[in-house]
């Protein structure tokens, strides 16, 4: 990943954060606002109340106030209730205080703070805010009651973490967005040095065959060589290399196909040994010249097998091919095939320098090559056992891999028999 792509994935993460705590200062902010909003209006309606009792009493007997005065002085209960059974007084109380907001009541309370007119039981009713009366009655208030359940700091909080819940999702979608984005970005930065290397890696390739057909060609054409058997090893050689080059580049164009949902088999019953052996043939040269000791076992109760013949082929020397590449000071190879029930199993195993089992899940992989010291000599396309497996996936099989370092390789092909 660049340094802008870290700058940049950094710069999200800080403004996430700037953003969770503004948002949450506002939230609060918000809050203490509401409440102290809602407890402007609980006066400004009991203020109201007040006002409208005061006016409804001035139009009430003078003896009543008096009454109710006296009334308000006497201790003892029920002191109230000759006074407020008049019909004057009950209908001005329920006018004045009997309205009023679902949410909330009106309750009439005498100097003694005992209620003379309340709508409802006050019971565990909150009161929010009072309003003393100024004339006729004073020390009287008039107070606004909110029934349970009904707080509006309870509204208020809900409210509150109704939207910190939100803010909370959202920093959460941010967050998962920006680690995905970063997860993607580091992909593609692989990927794209991956590919580097692929080219690298096939240009280097091709280049060498090329380049040694190109010599001993030349060397035969100016007619250098006058033994014929050196003459047949030149040969030989240009015959080797031009093999290498075709693998390679037939490895290179059914990758694309592969990539480009272009790839096709077409299955039908084959032998399996001749497969096996056609495909070291093709490496004799390079294997005598190894030194390498070759062992073969092939089950003679094999049926034919129902395969793409030169796809499972292709596959099969990749395999060789990598055994030999990755030989190591060891040189043996083992090449079997043999049959475990419905199943062919074709292996190839080598004695080479291995391969770490935390790679073993990886070198599947298209472009993909193990990162250490004594692989980065060996050039490779990276692409040998990503076809490997996308052939023996397309014939319903899959391929296994046995290894760890300095204890060889064992690559398994296993393809069911019907």
């Amino acid at each position: 990943m660049t340094a802008f792509s870290r700058w940049a994935f950094a710069a999200v993460v800080v403004a996430a954060a700037v953003l969770a705590a503004l948002g949450w200062v506002s939230l609060r902010q918000w809050e203490r606002s509401a409440e102290l909003v809602v407890r402007e209006q609980a006066r400004d309606m009991a203020a109201m109340a007040a006002e409208k009792v005061e006016m409804s009493l001035r139009g009430a007997p003078d003896d009543v106030i008096v009454r109710l005065r006296a009334a308000a002085r006497d201790v003892r209960p029920g002191a109230l209730d000759d006074v407020l059974a008049e019909r004057s007084v009950r209908e001005a109380l329920e006018k004045t205080l009997g309205g009023g907001e679902a949410a909330t009541f009106l309750v009439l309370l005498d100097p003694q703070n005992r209620t003379v007119y309340a709508r409802e039981p006050i019971g565990d009713a909150q009161r929010l805010a009072t309003a003393r009366l100024r004339e006729g009655l004073p020390d009287w208030q008039v107070a606004l009651y909110q029934p349970p359940g009904f707080s509006p700091h309870r509204a208020v909080r809900r409210q509150v973490m109704l939207f910190s819940a939100a803010l909370g999702i959202l920093l959460l979608v941010i967050l998962a967005g920006t680690v995905t984005t970063y997860r993607l970005m580091r992909r593609e930065s692989e990927v794209a040095r991956l590919k580097a290397d692929f080219v690298a890696n096939v240009s280097h390739d091709l280049k060498t065959p090329l380049s040694v057909i190109r010599m001993f060609g030349e060397t035969l054409e100016m007619g250098r060589v006058t033994d014929p058997a050196t003459r047949a090893e030149y040969y030989r050689v240009i015959t080797r290399e031009s093999e290498r080059l075709s693998r390679l580049i037939d490895n290179v164009l059914d990758f694309s196909r592969i990539e480009g949902g272009r790839r096709t088999y077409e299955r039908q019953p084959a032998p399996v040994e001749p497969l096996v052996r056609e495909s070291l043939e093709a490496f004799a040269y390079p294997l005598a010249q190894g030194g390498f000791k070759v062992e073969v076992e092939v089950a003679a109760d094999l049926p034919d097998v129902t395969m793409d013949a030169a796809a499972v082929g292709q596959a099969l020397t990749n395999l060789i091919d990598n055994a030999i590449k990755y030989s190591g000071e060891r040189k043996a190879l083992r090449v079997s095939a043999t049959r475990a029930g419905d199943q062919l199993a074709l292996s190839v195993a080598d004695e080479g320098i291995g391969i770490p089992p935390a790679e073993h899940a990886r070198i599947f992989e298209k472009f993909y090559r193990v990162g250490r010291s004594d692989t980065q000599g060996r050039r490779g396309s990276g692409v040998g056992l990503a076809l490997v497996r996308h052939v023996a996936e397309a014939h319903g099989g899959r391929v296994t891999v046995e290894s760890r370092p300095g204890g060889g390789s064992r690559f398994t092909i296993v393809l069911p028999v019907r």
